[in-house]
């Protein structure tokens, strides 16, 4: 090998190793995912005076299904492949592939012991065994994607997109990467996240039952009406704009911003669509499609080009207001009857792994936004 060329991958090695990585956080992210899956519904639990690790020794479980080998395979692949690549960013080349295994077959090790002391939770041994494979197969794909070089081209491509000076890019994409994930649980105004005042009056009822604090609750029950068509519009409009500019505030050039644009409308349609017909069946897939909704799809994608080309601190400033305003408007409205009663089906059979994952993330995620960009802004004015 020319000496040169050698000298050209230390030189590129170097320079993507200055780089910050989104592969850990989006590891963390799913370590947390897979926490929830694994233990949910966190109650009832109980100590059978048994080896939390007799699972192991039991034999191959009698019945089990190709649904739960792939959905334990898939399950760990991602957390394989963000361990391994975050070993491989941050300069562990030795061990970055048996680390990753390691680790993940480690966490489902724990995971299924702790399901032991959970009524609902069954552990196995095929379970373990397919998540091994499934780290195993996602640590691989990310150590040999790396050796061949396809990992350089998304470091290459996040040099010439994104701007590498902003804080908080890797953040910034992990929230991006999981939006699509906070659609997938049905919500009473479509891409409308943050509807959290339910949760919160069901929650003080439990803290204050039998106190007199109870009764200076507010009645959300009472109070909370379904939203005006005009307010729904809006809703849906804000629901657009907001992840868009969290974007646009870390990509580069005007155009770059568009290409982005396509990608949020798309995912839009197409997620919320899919959390549709899983909830209420194919044929309803496009019912949430009202003439107010697609208004309001409109109007957002009109805010989204009138903001292609602010800077990144305008677009921050911007999503602040958008995503309070949309807190503010969504949680108004009072929960939907005929909604909650289909979303029992989330609860049962297949979803129930999925059921309060997805909506604990459409809860969180405008939050988190607003957390990103209050912290963007606090170290921006410490670094003047």
């Amino acid at each position: 090998m020319p000496a040169q060329h050698v000298i050209g991958l230390v030189e590129k090695d170097e320079a993507f190793a200055d780089e910050p990585t989104s592969a850990w956080p989006l590891a963390g992210i799913y370590v947390a995912l897979i926490v929830y899956a694994s233990l949910y519904p966190f109650q009832n639990w109980r100590n059978q005076e048994l080896n939390p690790l007799e699972f192991l020794f039991a034999g191959w479980p009698h019945y089990w299904s190709g649904f739960d080998v792939a959905f334990n395979i898939v399950g760990y692949a991602p957390l394989g492949f963000f361990l391994t690549l975050g070993f491989l960013r941050t300069g562990g080349n030795k061990a970055a592939l048996l680390s990753g295994i390691f680790i993940a077959s480690a966490l489902s090790l724990v995971m299924e012991s702790l399901q032991s002391y959970l009524p609902a939770r069954v552990p196995s041994l095929s379970d373990w065994v397919f998540n091994f494979v499934g780290a195993m197969l996602g640590s691989f794909s990310s150590y040999v994607l790396e050796r061949l070089g396809f990992l350089d081209r998304w470091s290459l491509f996040r040099r010439h997109w994104f701007v590498a000076s902003s804080r908080g890019v890797s953040a910034s994409l992990v929230l991006i990467a999981l939006w699509p994930f906070c659609l997938l649980f049905p919500s009473a105004v479509p891409l409308g996240l943050g509807q959290i005042h339910a949760r919160i009056q069901s929650v003080l009822h439990e803290w204050l039952a039998n106190t007199p604090f109870l009764n200076w609750l507010p009645n959300f029950e009472v109070q909370a009406q379904p939203l005006a068509p005009g307010v729904e519009l809006v809703c849906v409009a804000l629901g657009l704009l907001a992840p868009f500019l969290l974007g646009a505030a870390v990509i580069q050039k005007w155009w770059q911003r568009i290409v982005f644009l396509a990608i949020v409308i798309f995912s839009a349609f197409f997620v919320t669509g899919l959390s549709t017909a899983l909830s209420f069946g194919p044929s309803h897939a496009w019912s949430w499609m009202s003439s107010w909704v697609g208004s309001g799809l409109v109007l957002g994608l009109l805010l989204c080009l009138l903001t292609l080309k602010l800077d990144g601190g305008s677009c921050d400033v911007f999503l602040i207001i958008v995503i309070t305003l949309q807190l503010f408007l969504i949680n108004q409205t009072g929960a939907d009857a005929y909604l909650e009663q289909n979303l029992q089906i989330w609860e049962q059979g297949r979803f129930i792994r999925f059921h309060g994952l997805a909506q604990w993330l459409g809860w969180v995620w405008p939050f988190a936004v607003l957390i990103l960009i209050f912290y963007k802004l606090l170290q921006g004015l410490r670094a003047k």
